[in-house]
């Protein structure tokens, strides 16, 4: 399945058309759709012309040969200011992030950079100094967050390809609710030198776009070791044969589903969906793995980190914070050290309990997200008439992932619902490889696929 990304860079190296042609029309498209869904806080038109016209004279060999690609803006492009999405913080860089030299010598084009909840900190990208990002499936929900820019100029059709962050589930949570692919990969595999953090530990830099196969290039061209970045995997990736999806043995963890406040809408499309696949894989099975399962102490984890990183500037009147954040991060800086030690106590376990699990089965399945509907400015999401807070519902499943350290996808599946219903597939350690292959075998058998929402350039709106 040929995505916007592999179908321009194969055009610009056959010289089919040029870089300069295939930017104008997303800038345009974004400056079109932008003031609908206020995905980017800044657009780059002369910066990313440039860009497209050095691609042009060069050779036109890069796997991203003048591919648009929109950058969330926490992560650093030389010369433009970083703004985390806050009122105050204003870095402008002398140098670009890893992932963005990277993706540039791979000949992808920066065009702008897209909004976020404050600091990365949420899941809404409802940002009090920015307003809030909308989801173009319905412009009065949420895009989720914090890669909510990202996810929504990818599913708009306004950019190609995003890049996000993911620490709790900040690149599979938006790509959820706006019905495009997220790719939450090993933390360390792809460096995050330039990139401001929320929490080291558990931060990660990954691809927004509309199928897998144009995930695969963009963390193709992003992976690998950096000194620079002490979470950095210096640990190269081994060839492996290509697994057939119908070899592959998949596990759904019962604990862990019966934990995540979901809707029946979201059980209903999830059961589908898992019979469907029982059909052409080897093994699918309901695994209790009651070892495995979120808690109430994993909040601990990034709250204490985050602290860490503010605390410098969270009792200065000038520096404001939005109401949510400031509240989230008071609560954060009384985290102790025995609280935190606590933490690390229980994420251990929890990855014990993974690691068994894996020597098992190749994947686990879950949903990406409880329910994939949240309203901007309400605060609970209705689980069938009972009212649920929205950061449990759309975390519960993916922010346990970024605790293990490991990978995961979420993908769009082919069934009813605006925007259409998403799962997330999890691998063991550096095994991005095997989650990739079983996401375009699930490409071709038509059980999952990036369907464009109405009004889209995609959809020819």
């Amino acid at each position: 399945m040929q995505g916007p990304v592999e179908s321009i860079a194969h055009a610009v190296r056959t010289g089919r058309r040029t870089a300069r042609e295939v930017v104008e029309e997303y800038l345009e498209a974004a400056e079109a759709g932008n003031p609908r869904l206020n995905a980017f806080t800044e657009l780059d038109p002369a910066g990313a012309l440039r860009q497209a016209d050095l691609v042009d004279a060069g050779p036109r060999t890069g796997p991203l040969s003048g591919v648009p690609i929109a950058l969330k803006d926490l992560i650093d492009q030389a010369g433009r200011v970083t703004t985390a999405g806050s009122a105050f913080y204003r870095h402008r860089a002398p140098a670009s992030a890893v992932v963005v030299d990277r993706l540039e010598a791979a000949g992808a084009v920066i065009m702008g950079r897209t909004g976020l909840h404050e600091f990365a900190f949420g899941f809404s990208s409802e940002n009090p100094w920015y307003g809030a990002v909308r989801n173009p499936w319905d412009l009065e929900l949420s895009p989720g967050g914090s890669s909510g820019g990202s996810a929504a100029a990818v599913s708009a059709g306004m950019s190609p390809a995003a890049l996000g962050t993911d620490t709790g589930g900040s690149v599979r949570v938006p790509a959820a609710l706006c019905g495009v692919v997220g790719l939450k990969v090993t933390h360390g595999r792809i460096p995050l030198t330039g990139v401001f953090p929320l929490a080291g530990s558990l931060d990660t830099v990954g691809p927004l776009t509309a199928t897998v196969g144009d995930a695969r290039l963009l963390y193709n061209a992003m992976k690998g070791f950096d000194r620079a970045d002490p979470w950095s995997d210096p640990v190269e990736d081994k060839p492996r044969r290509r697994r057939p999806l119908g070899e592959l043995r998949i596990a759904m963890p019962m604990a862990w589903m019966e934990y995540v406040k979901t809707s029946d809408e979201t059980r209903r499309s999830f059961e589908r969906f898992c019979n469907a696949l029982g059909a052409v894989v080897d093994r699918f099975e309901r695994v209790e793995a009651p070892g495995l399962a979120p808690d109430r102490i994993l909040a601990v984890l990034p709250a204490a980190e985050a602290a860490a990183v503010h605390r410098k500037w969270f009792h200065d009147p000038a520096k404001p914070y939005g109401a949510d954040l400031r509240e989230r991060l008071g609560q954060a800086m009384d985290i102790t050290l025995d609280d935190y030690t606590e933490a690390l106590r229980w994420r251990a376990g929890q990855v014990q309990a993974a690691r068994m699990l894996f020597a098992d089965y190749d994947l686990l399945l879950t949903p990406t997200v409880g329910h994939p509907r949240k309203r901007i400015g309400v605060d609970d999401i209705d689980i069938d008439g009972r009212p649920a807070f929205y950061r449990g519902v759309l975390s519960g499943f993916t922010s346990l992932v970024n605790v293990l350290g490991c990978p995961a996808i979420s993908l769009p599946v082919v069934d009813e619902g605006a925007p259409p219903p998403a799962v997330q597939l999890i691998a063991a350690w550096r095994r991005e490889d095997l989650l990739l292959e079983a996401g375009e075998a699930l490409e071709r058998s038509g059980l999952a696929a990036s369907t464009p929402p109405p009004g889209s350039i995609l959809a020819g709106g």
